[in-house]
């Protein structure tokens, strides 16, 4: 891998980033994160967060840290990257009926309300959300990306490890990114 490139996790929330960054942690990638975010009954592994990363819009003097290691965006916040560096996104994508499911249960587990945004119209804000995200990606020169499923992580997780190390620069403990992955936490199943 280029040690210049900065290393981003991301996609939906509950589709699998915290996974991935313990993977890429166990495969030999530094991470960027300040654990902050305790380990809960959601995440717990643990969350992998930068608090500074929710600022990017305001804020980018951490991005020098961060190249050569991977860090933990949402989403909605790549737009939000400067231009002047080169990026490399592990996008995870995990069944839409699971994150609604898995949501619904963090929800729950916080006494939070459930019933304020129906199912149907959640999934069709996250659609409409991923293909403006993707038409982005798409249109910046300095960005790479791998789209990489949770949901086939979870079931056979050698094939997508092989992909994530391919595209990282093929440098990484692939036995140790599978042993990361505990199909015990897979419990919002479709």
């Amino acid at each position: 891998m280029d040690d210049r490139s900065v290393i981003i996790v991301s996609g939906l929330p509950r589709s699998g980033t915290s996974m991935m960054m313990r993977m890429l942690e166990a495969g030999g990638i530094p991470l960027l994160i300040d654990n902050l975010r305790q380990a809960d009954k959601d995440n717990p592994k643990g969350y992998y967060e930068f608090e500074k990363v929710k600022q990017i819009e305001q804020d980018t003097s951490w991005l020098p840290d961060a190249q050569g290691k991977a860090v933990k965006m949402v989403s909605a916040l790549l737009k939000h990257l400067p231009p002047d560096y080169r990026y490399k996104i592990v996008f995870m994508r995990r069944e839409m009926a699971e994150i609604l499911a898995s949501q619904r249960q963090m929800l729950v587990r916080r006494g939070e309300p459930t019933d304020l945004v129906s199912d149907e119209k959640m999934a069709d804000l996250f659609e409409r959300h991923l293909k403006q995200v993707i038409d982005w990606i798409d249109a910046q020169p300095n960005v790479e990306v791998l789209y990489v499923s949770f949901n086939d992580v979870v079931k056979q997780p050698s094939e997508p490890v092989a992909q994530v190390n391919r595209f990282l620069g093929g440098a990484m403990d692939e036995a140790a990114m599978n042993a990361a992955v505990d199909p015990q936490l897979y419990r919002q199943r479709r």
